[in-house]
């Protein structure tokens, strides 16, 4: 069976990962090729994961079937129209990690006829935990679908969305939804502190407690109302914390940051699309 020759251009943290998930899965790393400005970042893959480097963007292109844009956004517009005659001239698939880019700008810049994914994927994947959303364009086949889902799996689970519009909530959601977590965390760990425990002990139980709850959530079949109610007895110290969250408008806080992050994807979108 063929295997699948995948280049990525870029080499930070989130390409590093992809390139260590594909290896863990078994893909063999003498098929993976990356390319990056940084001769020390390329160095340092090459040792650690014993990959295919260049600082060509062109010569990673014409070695592989399937491009992963892993670049910054704000240098995707320059090195897809650097690079748009060559995909053309490949037919290469292209799958694109970079936040607040839309199928649209990235086919002005590549060629309207190429076979588009956009992932937004999140930052657990760094940790092979990662949640992703693609969606294909039009010009996108199954087999192509099936080797993007293959990419992105490798570091956690990869979900299809029908609309492209949708990746703006998947933003939203699980994008920058860590972030969400990490603060309810700092601001435990601060509280914490306060009522008189250690850091280190702080922290732990934290931790720990964040891994269990999520661990709950994800084997159990009810939703997450119903496990709360489950750990809430009433009149006790968990239904006053709880109460307490109610009062201060804890849901609608929560709706509120996400519209306001869904709105900002959007925002990012159309500025570089009119860039």
């Amino acid at each position: 069976m063929k295997t699948n020759k995948i280049g990525f251009i870029g080499g930070g943290n989130m390409a590093s990962s992809l390139m260590s998930g594909l290896i863990a899965s078994g893909h063999p790393s003498d098929q993976l090729w990356v390319s990056d400005i940084n001769a020390d970042t390329l160095s340092n893959l090459a040792a650690t994961l014993n990959v295919h480097t260049s600082i060509s963007n062109d010569e990673v292109i014409n070695a592989v079937d399937v491009i992963v844009l892993a670049v910054k956004p704000q240098m995707l517009a320059e090195v897809a129209k650097n690079a748009a005659a060559l995909v053309q001239q490949k037919k290469s698939l292209i799958v694109s990690i970079a936040a607040g880019i839309n199928q649209n700008s990235l086919s002005q810049w590549l060629g309207m006829d190429t076979a588009i994914v956009r992932c937004m994927p999140n930052t657990p994947a760094l940790v092979l935990t990662g949640a992703t959303a693609l969606h294909a364009n039009r010009n996108v086949n199954t087999k192509q679908r099936n080797l993007a889902e293959t990419i992105l799996r490798s570091v956690g689970i990869a979900l299809w969305v029908d609309n492209e519009s949708e990746l703006d909530a998947v933003t939203a959601v699980s994008g920058s939804g860590p972030a969400y977590y990490f603060l309810l965390m700092e601001a435990m760990e601060k509280t914490a502190l306060e009522l008189g425990l250690s850091a280190k002990t702080a922290r732990l139980l934290i931790q720990q407690t964040a891994l269990g709850a999520a661990k709950i959530a994800l084997e159990s079949t009810e939703s997450p109302e119903q496990l709360r109610k489950r750990v809430t007895s009433p009149g006790g110290t968990t239904q006053q914390a709880i109460d307490t969250f109610t009062q201060g408008g804890f849901t609608e806080l929560v709706s509120k940051a996400l519209h306001a992050a869904r709105d900002r994807s959007i925002e990012m979108s159309k500025q570089a699309e009119n860039s």
